[in-house]
């Protein structure tokens, strides 16, 4: 629902005549109901109304498709995603989530493209053990989906330098920050029988923050939940957080990125803020799209959090309730302006001051993989996880490393994976353990599978029209068989997904597949290494036994151009039409 006549006459409408997604947030006693009674029952799955609630809770429900018969029940589970500013998986947790895997999963655990670990397999009936098991072990799924700020991003590399530890502690106090504060209750309730001992515990500066929610407007009118309100947000809410000129954090499809400037003294001094990116859309729906990210302005480091609490306000009294696929926040960007943007956030919300940007440098996708120096006398190993998929050996032989040497984990958003806390004198035993787990050169992945990255589509995913995890690996042998008979010695940036919804972030690939129909994908081309521009489609279903011909035009010309430059770059520069001839199709609309 969009309205313009301020945040007051925007709760009065949001409490009058809501939609059904809207009025199950409101009669479920803050995320709490019919969850609750459904747990206790016998079913084998929920209802739809206690599933819905059940995603801010961390959890979907899904079925493997692969198992489906005709005339019987489906083969129900539940998915599972946890809560991990800036990717930090703590020994512990690490141990208590491979042991839930293995007894109470289906074996697995997987990184996923937003730095947090994902569980599969779990029957509803162990659901509360295995909450209440990650809760206990100093992790948490609260807010890790549903309509809410999801998982904060922050560079995962544990550098004492420079302004990596401000960004990690900074990812650390916006998910504290951003948290609901009477769904925690309930979120204790359900999975620990109301123990309050494991409550999040902010920083005093972040405590500080967040009473002033009752305050102007960004008080929602709820006392029991001051910032998001009753209804909390239209849709889901993504915040990242990264240093100047590393993109490890894919910081322009977030609802929200910050770049963290620091002084000299290593003390934040204020942030670039970027608003209104996301990836998500529908096929056939061309008023659903991918979008980056709007600048916003400068804030210095005083203000920072009283402007994500206003930002989070204005979308939530603006955003659209009405129809949940324009409900996005860069949907009320794009429909209203930046400049409508700054003016109703300053005007309603907010009342520190916004500058213009401050330089930054040319943006670069790190990955941080292979052996780093954390600080004297501490190392860091960054090991290539192509899909984030950790099972069988590798599973239980980074569980021995954890479990002997008290390491601390670090998920990348490129699910890829950080052993930190390495003690010099430990790292030739760990050298040859990774060896022998298929890890002898960590730095140097097959140049496709560096950086590509899909979405777990089937069997598992309900939203999947085709395959992409499974089959990627596949693909990008072809790929790369292609480009080793074309002589073609650069690499691209490749990502697929099985539906549109944009989980691996492929609308910023320079290749990015994206399924249409079983075994066809549309075919979008153009992005950067760097993640800095969107791409565009050119074909809506191209079969996937297609690719290699479908594409070598575009890979001939890119090497009769020399190959200086990115092939998202050679495609941003032949232009549509020229991209379009050479496909042999319409250039995109």
């Amino acid at each position: 629902m969009q309205v313009s006549d301020g945040p007051a006459a925007v709760k009065q409408s949001v409490e009058s005549a809501l939609p059904k997604a809207e009025q199950r947030k409101l009669d479920s006693e803050h995320l709490r109901q019919p969850l609750l009674d459904e747990l206790a029952n016998d079913s084998h799955h929920f209802s739809e109304d206690a599933l819905q609630i059940l995603k801010f809770h961390g959890s979907y429900q899904q079925d493997d498709r692969d198992k489906r018969e005709k005339g019987k029940d489906k083969s129900w589970q539940m998915m599972l995603r946890l809560r991990s500013p800036g990717g930090r998986i703590p020994a512990q947790l690490f141990l208590a989530l491979d042991d839930l895997a293995d007894r109470l999963g289906d074996g697995t655990l997987r990184a996923t493209t937003r730095q947090a670990f994902q569980m599969h397999g779990i029957p509803k009936a162990d659901l509360k053990e295995v909450i209440g098991t990650i809760v206990t072990n100093l992790g948490s799924t609260l807010a890790a989906c549903g309509d809410i700020n999801r998982n904060v991003m922050a560079p995962p590399a544990p550098f004492e330098k420079g302004g990596y530890p401000v960004a990690r502690r900074l990812a650390d106090e916006i998910a504290d920050l951003l948290s609901p504060e009477a769904a925690e209750g309930s979120y204790l309730d359900l999975w620990v029988d109301g123990d309050l001992s494991y409550r999040f515990k902010p920083s005093r500066e972040v405590r500080k923050a967040r009473e002033r929610q009752l305050e102007g407007g960004v008080f929602s009118g709820s006392k029991d939940e001051p910032l998001y309100g009753d209804t909390y947000l239209p849709r889901k809410f993504k915040v990242a957080v990264t240093v100047p000129g590393d993109n490890s954090v894919d910081l322009l499809t977030q609802d929200i990125g910050l770049v963290a400037f620091t002084g000299a003294d290593g003390a934040l001094r204020g942030c670039n803020v970027y608003v209104g990116g996301g990836m998500g859309r529908t096929h056939n729906k061309e008023e659903t799209f991918a979008r980056i990210a709007d600048p916003l302005g400068y804030v210095d480091a005083r203000h920072v959090f009283d402007l994500l609490q206003a930002i989070v306000a204005l979308q939530r009294d603006h955003g659209d309730r009405r129809v949940r696929r324009h409900a996005r926040m860069k949907y009320l960007i794009e429909d209203r302006g930046i400049g409508w943007f700054r003016t109703e956030l300053k005007q309603n919300y907010f009342d520190g001051e916004l500058k213009g940007l401050r330089n930054e440098p040319k943006a670069k996708l790190q990955d941080y993989l292979g052996w780093h120096r954390q600080r004297a006398g501490l190392w860091f190993v960054g090991l290539p996880l192509l899909c984030g998929r950790l099972k069988g050996e590798m599973k239980s032989g980074l569980r021995r490393l954890v479990e002997t040497y008290q390491l601390e984990i670090r998920l990348t958003a490129n699910q890829d994976l950080l052993l930190c806390n390495i003690g010099t004198t430990q790292r030739a035993a760990i050298r040859e353990d990774l060896a022998a787990l298929g890890f002898a050169v960590p730095e140097e992945p097959a140049a496709l599978a560096r950086h590509a990255i899909a979405c777990p589509a089937l069997p598992t995913c309900g939203l999947a029209i085709t395959e992409s995890e499974r089959i990627l690996p596949e693909v990008l042998d072809r790929l790369d068989a292609q480009l080793r008979r074309l002589g073609i010695e650069k690499s691209l940036l490749v990502r697929m997904t099985g539906c549109p919804n944009g989980c691996a972030r492929p609308y910023m690939a320079e290749l990015g597949l994206v399924g249409s129909g079983v075994n066809q994908y549309q075919l979008w081309l153009g992005g950067t290494p760097n993640l800095q521009r969107l791409a565009q489609p050119f074909l809506q279903r191209m079969p996937l036994q297609e690719l290699e011909t479908t594409i070598e035009p575009l890979l001939k010309s890119w090497k009769e151009a020399g190959g200086r430059r990115s092939f998202g770059d050679h495609i941003q520069r032949l232009g549509d039409q020229t991209v379009a001839e050479l496909l042999g199709t319409s250039a995109p609309a």
